[in-house]
């Protein structure tokens, strides 16, 4: 019977080591999505800056070339 309830013990320790793990290797990788998640979003908002000020310098593009008259 110890025998038994030791090699439980053991089985139950090895078990929770590698849970243990598991779960560090889950949190990693979950905090490795958050900062690809971030990145992500500081690049959108770039580039929504850079199309609006795109969308600006067009305008006043067409708004110059309004000035001529083509015949």
């Amino acid at each position: 019977n110890a025998g038994k309830i030791d090699a439980l013990m053991s089985e139950i320790a090895i078990a929770t080591k590698e849970q243990t793990l598991g779960i560090d290797t889950v949190g990693a990788a979950i905090q490795d999505l958050d900062q690809g998640t971030q990145q992500n979003a500081a690049l959108v908002e770039e580039t929504a800056a850079a199309a609006g000020s795109l969308a600006e310098q067009a305008q006043r593009l067409a708004d110059d070339i309004a000035f001529f008259q083509f015949k």
